[in-house]
């Protein structure tokens, strides 16, 4: 008992307890590759957050340590991610200026807010908040923010000084500053831009080439943009670059940012609360996504309210670190998963190996370019614009389609915030409206079975006496009227009928409101002269009715299966004929 709440409280302790020697072999080796190619990555995300690209570094730390410890995943890498990084810039550029002490502050603050909701989430059980965000909403706005990340990069691979986080604002700017344009930054982006694509496709390939083992080229196979940002980085320093108008990292401060109070007022907290609460919900649906595939690929479980806790603990850990909200990443998680990772232990070494690299190799960044890391977000970017997505839906759903493409132009033209909550709020519109409309059905029974269908897509057999009505959907306040308006149109259309029986195998939920429908339901066609009856009513539901005044009034009768009422009333049917 003692050791189930542990790893309930401690995850961590599952795999330790079993952790050996080779498995320490093994992470170690892949957190070094690991470390190689994410750390180019980690500085690329702090600057598009509007943070030194040092800060990147600073937010791979003890955030990895923590979700390594509180997380259920053994595979999710979490550190700075582009979309929460983007969120983070919309959300502070309204308090502060980039590169203010201010600003710094506030996206310290915002990563603290956002792991303490994160936090209450998990204490709360409400991890299945997340499921408002349906597919079409994610894709709409994952697209439709990598497009106005990757136009946001254009000003550094320019050089020029743009303004703007949204189409119109960032696209004129950009048009009225063209003109600006640094050209030995622009030959730098394109060198830089090519390089990566050549190394992403052809890097593995020059590694066989030169004679390197299959183990070798899967490791490093990977790692070409590190010879790129070397190769850039040392053209930058040797030629001078940089006197010439290339912007590059400079010398980084030795100190890390802290959370100045006397900067934050009660004020700063409610208008920040929003932001935090998007980007803690969008941060947990990514991650929580890419766990489960890593964990279905490796039949590993994954508690969602645990990664709650374990993300929680990692945003918290990233403020105290003086950074800026985290989250479990794609490419992170693709480059630990294909680096060899066994355990979350490549969490933890991969974050002391990051925070040597602080201390003694920083030196190394005075002449990187911002040219070569906005080339690796716009290149990273681009593979997250899933045009394909849309034309799948408008083939299977338009209207989710439509709530996709809503989503995409909304985060366009107003930003993250507003076209991820017109996303989810035209989600619950639709959602209320299917609901509302449910699928109603007379059916029939197959011939020569036991099994019952509708009239419209199968040949059926019908006693002119009875028809089923088979509704598709759980009765609630929402669809209760509709349904007792379709009941009397039908039974009105079919004035023969002496049963109907209503049959409810598609309901899971009843509420007082459809209940008050179905007893006025009883009365309408008690005094048509039609008894109505239920049949395949699920368990859970007919507790519900158990002691209600609809059993009291029904009057027909309640049968376990539909072919079971069809036998009796027929039966019933022939002996008033045979009566009469």
């Amino acid at each position: 008992m003692k050791n189930n709440t542990l790893v309930r409280l401690l995850p961590a302790w599952q795999w330790l307890k079993t952790y050996k020697a080779a498995d320490m072999q093994a992470d170690t080796i892949a957190s070094i590759v690991f470390t190689i190619m994410v750390i180019p990555q980690s500085l690329a995300y702090a600057m598009l957050a509007g943070l030194p690209a040092i800060t990147g570094l600073y937010a791979s730390i003890l955030p990895s340590i923590l979700y390594s410890l509180f997380g259920t995943s053994r595979i999710l890498a979490v550190g700075p991610v582009a979309i929460t990084s983007v969120m983070t810039a919309s959300a502070v550029l309204p308090f502060a200026t980039v590169g203010t002490d201010q600003y710094a502050t506030i996206a310290i603050l915002l990563a603290l807010l956002s792991g303490t909701m994160l936090l209450i989430l998990s204490i709360l059980r409400l991890g299945f908040l997340t499921n408002l965000l349906s597919h079409p909403v994610i894709s709409g706005f994952i697209s439709a923010s990598a497009l106005l990340i990757i136009l946001g990069q254009v000003k550094h691979l320019l050089g020029v000084h743009t303004y703007g986080d949204t189409l119109i604002p960032l696209v004129s700017s950009l048009a009225k500053h063209i003109h600006n344009t640094n050209i030995p930054t622009l030959v730098l982006s394109i060198a830089s831009i090519t390089s990566l694509v050549l190394m992403k496709r052809y890097f593995p390939s020059l590694l066989k080439a030169l004679g390197c083992s299959s183990k070798t080229v899967q490791l490093f196979g990977k790692s070409g943009s590190i010879l790129v940002v070397a190769g850039t980085t040392i053209a930058v320093g040797v030629f001078s670059l940089d006197r010439l108008g290339v912007s590059i990292i400079g010398a980084v401060s030795s100190s890390i940012p802290t959370l100045k109070i006397s900067a934050v007022n009660l004020s700063v907290l409610k208008e920040l609360l929003p932001s935090a609460f998007l980007i803690s919900i969008v941060g947990f649906v990514g991650s929580v996504s890419v766990a489960q595939t890593y964990a279905a690929k490796y039949r590993q479980d994954i508690d969602p309210n645990q990664e709650l806790m374990g993300l929680g603990m990692a945003n918290i850990g990233s403020a105290l670190c003086g950074a800026f909200p985290v989250t479990g990443g794609f490419s992170r998680t693709v480059l630990n998963a294909e680096s060899g990772a066994k355990s979350p232990m490549t969490g933890i070494i991969s974050a002391l190996l990051i925070l040597l690299t602080l201390l003694f190799l920083t030196p190394l960044f005075y002449y990187l370019p911002t040219a070569i890391l906005s080339s690796i977000i716009s290149i990273s970017m681009l593979k997250l614009v899933n045009i394909g997505d849309v034309k799948q839906l408008w083939r299977f759903s338009k209207k989710e389609a439509i709530l996709l493409l809503v989503t995409f132009f909304v985060v366009l033209l107003d930003g993250m915030e507003t076209g991820l909550i017109a996303g989810v709020v035209l989600s619950l519109l639709f959602f209320l409206w299917h609901t509302s409309h449910p699928h109603i059905a007379i059916v029939g029974r197959v011939p020569g079975t036991e099994h019952f269908r509708n009239e419209q897509r199968f040949a059926v057999e019908k006693h002119p006496h009875i028809l089923t009505i088979r509704i598709d959907e759980n009765l609630f306040f929402a669809n209760a009227r509709v349904l007792e308006d379709r009941l009397q149109t039908i039974v009105s259309q079919n004035t023969d009928i002496k049963h109907l029986i209503l049959m409810c195998n598609a309901v899971n939920m009843i509420d007082a409101s459809a209940m008050q429908s179905l007893e006025k339901i009883v009365v309408r066609l008690s005094d048509s002269g039609v008894k109505l009856h239920l049949s395949e009513v699920k368990g859970p539901v007919m507790d519900k009715l158990k002691g209600t005044q609809l059993l009291n009034t029904l009057t027909g009768e309640v049968f376990l299966t539909q072919h079971q009422a069809i036998q009796k009333l027929e039966k019933r049917c022939g002996d008033e004929q045979e009566d009469q």
